[in-house]
């Protein structure tokens, strides 16, 4: 008789450590994001407690993890922001930066920037 083992391979949440590394992630990439002054003025009215929480559900879910993301659809959140391709590029910088802060592999990396990348035509609006 053959063994009917069914091998499921971890998802990138899981490969990438779980909540607790999305959410140190998440800090260290905010802190990144508000000392940079080509981007901190987009937050400058945001409450930033709620914005790591959304962040952080929202990688979860892209991940392949727990959806618990209740924020609003990418593009409705960010237009009339003024968000521009260079503003998308410095973030972008700053999530691979973080991520190689964090030790992840730049495998795992490109499969993260995959994720997000095509976000860019919801998010850019000018």
């Amino acid at each position: 008789m053959q063994d009917m083992t069914v091998v499921t391979e971890a998802t990138l949440f899981e490969k990438l450590g779980g909540r607790q590394a999305i959410q140190a992630v998440v800090e260290e990439f905010y802190n990144r994001v508000l000392a940079d002054s080509d981007l901190n003025g987009f937050f400058a009215d945001v409450n930033m407690e709620r914005q790591k929480q959304q962040l952080a559900r929202f990688l979860t879910a892209a991940l392949d993890g727990p959806n618990e993301y209740d924020g609003r659809p990418m593009k409705e959140a960010h237009q009339g922001l003024g968000i521009t391709d260079h503003h998308f590029d410095l973030v972008a910088g700053h999530l691979v930066g973080t991520l190689q802060w964090a030790g992840v592999s730049q495998v795992m990396i490109d499969e993260v920037v995959a994720l997000v990348g095509p976000l860019k035509k919801q998010i850019v609006s000018v």
